[in-house]
């Protein structure tokens, strides 16, 4: 069964987490962070209570939340947010380091710390794997809902 999936990342990983989006190994999806970059700029000059608000919305409907663990994640402002609100709602959750895949100019990225709320909820962590994406969702709905 497909699973709607939220994905929480840093702006500057966004190459890395289309590619993770993008690899056909689930189907449904919602998106976390700075996939439409002027929206969440325009968000996060109303305030936070504008920003819990997207972020809220963008979790609806979901079943799993996937951190993706770039250079620069542990330090996103909103992480830990966006873990503890996937928690209330029940949702599975798993990390992902993207630092292998590579940037549109080739590049590999810079391993990062591990945002604190997601080693405090205990969840798995993977090193990306083409192929292995609907596993690790699957596996993470299925130990929040046995």
């Amino acid at each position: 069964m497909a699973r709607k999936v939220f994905f929480s990342f840093h702006y500057t990983d966004l190459w890395r987490a289309n590619v993770v989006r993008n690899s056909g190994m689930i189907e449904g999806y919602a998106v976390a962070g700075f996939h439409d970059a002027s929206l969440w700029e325009e968000t996060k000059m109303k305030g936070e209570t504008a920003v819990r608000h997207l972020i809220d919305a963008g979790l609806e409907g979901t079943s799993v939340t996937v951190v993706l663990i770039g250079a620069e994640t542990a330090n996103r402002q909103w992480i830990s947010y966006e873990i503890e609100r996937s928690i209330a709602r029940n949702n599975g959750l798993l990390g992902i380091r993207v630092e292998a895949i590579k940037d549109q100019y080739g590049k590999a990225g810079v391993s990062g710390s591990m945002p604190e709320a997601l080693s405090k909820a205990g969840a798995p962590v993977y090193v990306w794997e083409y192929g292995k994406l609907g596993l690790w969702v699957e596996d993470a709905y299925e130990r929040t809902n046995p």
